[in-house]
């Protein structure tokens, strides 16, 4: 049986001490919170998982209502107006139920590249680590956190959306809305500027475009930076650094414990949704994904838990921060054929 590690504190003590080789798998929403890492009895890539039609019925559907969620980035608002926060990200949640279970594998490879929900990279992590025996967290993040290659460190944020378009002219119209837009530009700020912080006092050598540009996923647009940086120090590690990083602007805001105090009132535990999902070897070498555009498995894998969630800033509108989420949880919906 592989080596299981409930904390990200558990799991690098293992690595530093040479007891394994490699961790693999998820931290929650608080890095010093709740983990599922294990130490993979092989470790190395594998052919790609062959994507299969999901013949899934719903026999039961609960949502965050949208009037409710309007009502939530409100009460954000107001506490932006009262100097609580800059930004805070909200998120809906979406519980469904299935006639039959689903296979984790199978699940898994709706996502990966070649399926109509395809992103950038897909993952499937056991939770049993966690106490959650027989859940799995599923999905596909565009998001890379931070990934490490000796020296080398190299980030990828995401944070400012626009869902694409129906047909090419209002896609492009979609891109050029989202380019010029100040609330998503300023929304990204946040996010490049609270990486740029915590990586500069690690790094010999920091280097940060001037402006985003513009990637997309089949359901919408992303403003990105890639952020590129190498390391003073050669003894942090990849798990280090997504434990040092997580949760960023883009999916918790800023300050950062006051917008997760803020995300607590509202939404209550956010549990393995926004924290980071990954790998780091003995070397410190490695990659986190932030864990977005995913659902949790029950552990009779015919209950579905998935989430979307934007940021909020001074000048966001409740109805468009309702309207991107609804994009954003086309991922999930299309890898279950829904």
């Amino acid at each position: 049986m592989a080596a299981e590690f409930p904390s990200v504190a558990a799991a690098r003590a293992a690595l530093l001490t040479g007891e394994v080789t490699a961790v693999t798998g998820a931290f929650g929403f608080d890095s010093t919170g709740k983990a599922a890492l294990l130490a993979p009895h092989e470790f190395g890539e594998t052919t790609p998982l062959r994507s299969r039609p999901v013949d899934t019925v719903v026999t039961d559907r609960d949502i965050t209502p949208a009037a409710v969620h309007a009502d939530r980035v409100r009460a954000v608002l107001d506490a932006i107006d009262e100097g609580r926060v800059g930004k805070a990200v909200l998120a809906r949640t979406l519980h469904l139920t299935l006639d039959a279970p689903l296979d984790p594998e199978a699940l898994a490879a709706r996502f990966t590249p070649g399926s109509d929900a395809a992103t950038t990279t897909a993952f499937a992590v056991p939770l049993d680590a966690a106490g959650r025996v027989g859940h799995w967290l599923i999905g596909a993040s565009p998001e890379l956190l931070v990934r490490r290659t000796g020296r080398v460190v190299t980030c990828h944020p995401f944070a400012g959306t626009a869902p694409r378009g129906t047909d090419a002219v209002s896609d492009r119209a979609a891109v050029e809305s989202l380019r010029a837009s100040d609330k998503d530009l300023r929304e990204h700020a946040f996010v490049v500027d609270s990486l740029v912080d915590a990586l500069r006092p690690l790094c010999c050598e920091l280097d940060v475009p001037d402006a985003p540009r513009i990637e997309s996923t089949p359901a919408v647009w992303h403003l990105a930076t890639p952020i590129r940086g190498v390391l003073a120090d050669e003894s942090v590690t990849a798990l280090d650094l997504a434990a040092l990083l997580s949760p960023t602007p883009a999916v918790c805001g800023t300050p950062t414990a006051a917008a997760a105090d803020l995300i607590a009132e509202i939404e209550g535990s956010r549990d393995f949704y926004a924290g980071a999902v990954g790998w780091c070897d003995a070397s410190g070498d490695g990659e986190w994904l932030v864990s977005i555009r995913c659902l949790e498995l029950d552990a009779a894998h015919t209950g579905v838990t998935t989430w979307a969630g934007g940021g909020v800033v001074a000048g966001s509108d409740p109805d468009a921060e309702v309207a991107e989420t609804e994009a954003k949880f086309r991922t999930v919906l299309t890898a279950l054929g829904l």
